[in-house]
Parts: C-alpha cells; sequence; structure tokens
C-alpha cells in the first residue's frame, strides 16, 4: 500500500515465505460454515502477508525500530527515488514551462532510466517496471485529453480501491490489517478471538483506511480546480512522508499487541 519502491534485502524472501505459510487459520466454534470462511480468510491472510512482507509492512514484525529499518521498509533510497522523482520532475517542469509534452516526457524518461539501471544491475526489476507501467499510463492518459491534471487520475482510483478493500473488511468484520499483521506475526487469524487484538487491528485498519481517504479529500477538489501545482505537492507530500508515519504508527501497535512475539520464534 505505498508509493514507494521496493528494494529489499535479500532474506525478504525467504520472510515472505515464512509468512505465507505460517500457521493454520483457527476453526470456528460457529459451525462448519463459518470454519470454511475462516479457512478462506486464512489463505487470502497469508497471500496478504507474503505480498506485505514485500511492500514494507514486514517492518511490523521487527522488536526494535531503527530509521535504517524504516528506510528500508519504504524501499531504499533507490526506492525512494523511484517513487519520489518522477512525480516531481513532472511537477518541476509543468510548473516552469506550462506545457504538457515535455513534462510528460521528462517524467517517463526518468522512470525509463529507473528502469534500465535495475536491470543492468541484475536487480529486481518489478517495482520500477510497476512504476514505469503507472507513469506510462498516467501521461497516456494526460496526453489523450490535454489536461495536465488527467495525469494524477489512476492515482484517485487506486487510492479508491485501496480504501474501498479496507472498509468492506471492516464491515465484514475481518479488518485487513488484522488479516496481515496476524499472518505476519505467525498468529493466523487466532486474533478475532482476543477482543484486545481485535480493536487494534479494528483501529490499524480504519488508521489505513483514513490514509487513502484523506488523499481523496484533499486532492480531488484540487483536479476539479485545474490547480495542478497543489494537486501535484500534495500527492507527493500525502504519499511517501505520510505512509511512512502511518507505518511506523502501525508498528508501535503491533508492539504493543505482540509485545514479545519475536522472542518466542527465537
Amino acid at each position: 500500500m505505498t508509493d514507494a519502491g521496493a528494494e529489499r534485502d535479500p532474506r525478504s524472501d525467504e520472510r515472505a515465505d515464512a509468512a505465507a505459510s505460517a500457521g493454520e487459520p483457527n476453526a470456528s466454534p460457529n459451525g462448519d460454515g463459518a470454519t470454511v470462511a475462516g479457512d478462506g480468510a486464512g489463505e487470502f491472510g497469508r497471500q496478504l502477508a507474503a505480498a506485505a512482507e514485500r511492500s514494507g509492512l514486514g517492518l511490523a514484525r521487527g522488536e526494535t525500530l531503527t530509521g535504517r529499518d524504516l528506510l528500508g521498509a519504504l524501499g531504499g533510497l533507490r526506492g525512494l527515488a523511484e517513487a519520489i522523482l518522477p512525480g516531481l520532475v513532472f511537477l518541476v517542469v509543468y510548473t516552469f514551462t506550462r506545457e504538457l509534452v515535455p513534462s510528460l516526457a521528462a517524467s517517463l524518461g526518468l522512470a525509463v532510466v529507473f528502469t534500465i539501471v535495475r536491470l543492468a544491475r541484475r536487480s529486481s526489476p518489478t517495482q520500477a517496471i510497476a512504476g514505469l507501467i503507472g507513469v506510462a499510463a498516467s501521461a497516456a492518459l494526460a496526453l489523450w485529453t490535454g489536461r495536465a491534471e488527467d495525469n494524477y487520475v489512476l492515482g484517485f482510483y487506486t487510492n479508491a480501491a485501496y480504501g474501498l478493500a479496507l472498509l468492506i473488511s471492516l464491515l465484514v468484520g475481518w479488518p485487513l490489517l488484522g488479516l496481515i499483521v496476524g499472518f505476519l506475526m505467525g498468529d493466523g487469524t487466532a486474533w478475532r478471538s482476543d477482543r484486545r487484538k481485535l480493536r487494534a487491528m479494528q483501529l490499524l485498519t480504519l488508521i489505513w483506511l483514513g490514509l487513502f481517504v484523506a488523499r481523496l479529500v484533499v486532492q480531488v477538489p484540487f483536479y476539479f480546480a485545474g490547480n495542478v501545482e497543489a494537486l501535484g505537492a500534495t500527492r507527493l507530500l500525502m504519499g511517501v512522508p505520510l505512509y511512512a508515519l502511518v507505518l511506523v504508527f502501525s508498528w508501535l501497535v503491533v508492539r504493543v499487541v505482540y509485545p514479545s512475539a519475536p522472542r518466542q520464534r527465537e
């Protein structure tokens, strides 16, 4: 759930595999139908945990939090550059030239360079390629409409999709952050039977939902006003920086409800 790119330690895939296979979901005491639902949610949770390990939410597994840990969770310096610079370059070039094509070309060209560097260094190109596809799709839409603000439209749909998924998970009683954290911490779905953990996971899910809703509430009015500069600036400020704050808060909550989990696994 992050705008940041992902540059991971080689051990991250091993941790992701461990997260994906940790524990079996608890059988529900409410009957066979509930047990089947729990099994399905458990498999879904393991997949989410494996993805979260690579995206930065695996930071929750650490017993301590350092600046280096946070930087790594955000993708490292290269990942941050891949996430931030294309949008920043577009904003700067457009602000000074008011020309759409050169602005999009500069942004897209930078994304291409990042992808080529990844391929040349034989490091995982997945995040860079995903970023390149996003930049290219946004640029294509803006060129098609001839409106610079349309360069940001796809981001609205992405945030809306994440927000909707989180909201639905709360409404059906399976807060998404609970599934992610539960399997990251080797707890499966047992957290649902612990009132304290359940409330904590509901809170975390609400916080992440608030992140995506806040982006839409702040940025969409700038889009309809045609204020590209304000839209671009708030997009950058509410991207990686805001994500980092929510990530740190999530780590603090997880450490409260799972205070000795790392020691138990050792």
